[in-house]
């Protein structure tokens, strides 16, 4: 097998691989992860999400084909969860000085498809004065593309893991260890991963005081509520950009068993 990693995503990210694919696989993998971070950085301003997040009401973005795919399916979950996943929540991230603000004037908090919408060519509309954020499902999204490049080059088995959110490929299965929240150094649970995808999130390094109350990264999209309880949310699925948005509805309504799920197959499980 090959195994590689480098540091994307505000992690480090890891590909394994068997050794059919070639370095070059992993190689171009890479460069696909490089790619898609830099259209989707809430930070880069030359970034398709943050010439969206300054354009005014009534603005036409172009944005990239993976754009479009993420922000297609952030609207669908959204409209799913009923709003407790929901990218258009980066006002209270701004507030709560978890990101930097991408313009002076500071909307409030809304509806990510009152913001904007998607044209039949895929042009992205403005329609409100608002700021997304695609940091609750662009990483399990590049995950399922670097895994697409890996196979596409010929690779029969093996993973790609973006700190905690994961895709396995192939009929090998993969260990993998889920962190206690209450002990990010120990495992909670260990299980076995087969041709499909795990996400994990928990605000056990994210949280943080700020002005005396305690937030994080992680929120309920509906009331901006910051989801900073010592418990994490794993949803396993087939795609890892489901899976990744999916724990944010989890943890948010603490339940296993939200019809999002099922509407793409996927399971849950708290720790």
């Amino acid at each position: 097998m090959i195994r590689r990693a480098q540091p994307w995503l505000g992690t480090l990210v890891e590909i394994t691989v068997d050794d059919g694919a070639g370095q070059d696989a992993v190689t171009q993998a890479f460069a696909e992860i490089a790619r898609l971070h830099a259209l989707m950085s809430f930070h880069d301003r030359a970034s398709d999400i943050a010439r969206i997040n300054r354009a005014l009401p009534g603005d036409v973005v172009d944005v990239d084909a993976a754009t479009r795919d993420v922000l297609r399916l952030a609207l669908h979950i959204a409209d799913l969860s009923g709003g407790a996943f929901d990218i258009a929540c980066a006002p209270w991230l701004v507030d709560r000085h978890i990101v930097p603000a991408p313009a002076e004037v500071h909307p409030a908090p809304r509806a990510s498809s009152t913001v904007f919408a998607l044209e039949d060519d895929g042009r992205v509309v403005k329609r409100d004065a608002g700021w997304i954020d695609v940091g609750g499902i662009a990483k399990g999204y590049i995950v399922d593309a670097a895994v697409a490049v890996l196979q596409q080059a010929g690779a029969i088995e093996g993973c790609v893991n973006a700190g905690g959110d994961l895709r396995a490929f192939g009929t090998a299965p993969v260990p993998v260890a889920v962190r206690s929240p209450r002990a990010p150094g120990q495992a909670a649970r260990h299980i076995m991963l087969c041709d499909e995808a795990l996400a994990t999130s928990g605000s056990y390094f994210s949280a943080r005081v700020h002005e005396g109350v305690v937030v994080g990264a992680l929120l309920d999209a509906r009331d901006g509520r910051p989801l900073v309880a010592a418990a994490s949310a794993s949803v396993r699925a087939a795609r890892c950009a489901v899976a990744d948005a999916l724990t944010k509805v989890v943890l948010a309504t603490g339940d296993c068993r939200h019809p999002a799920l099922a509407a793409f197959g996927a399971t849950a499980f708290l720790t």
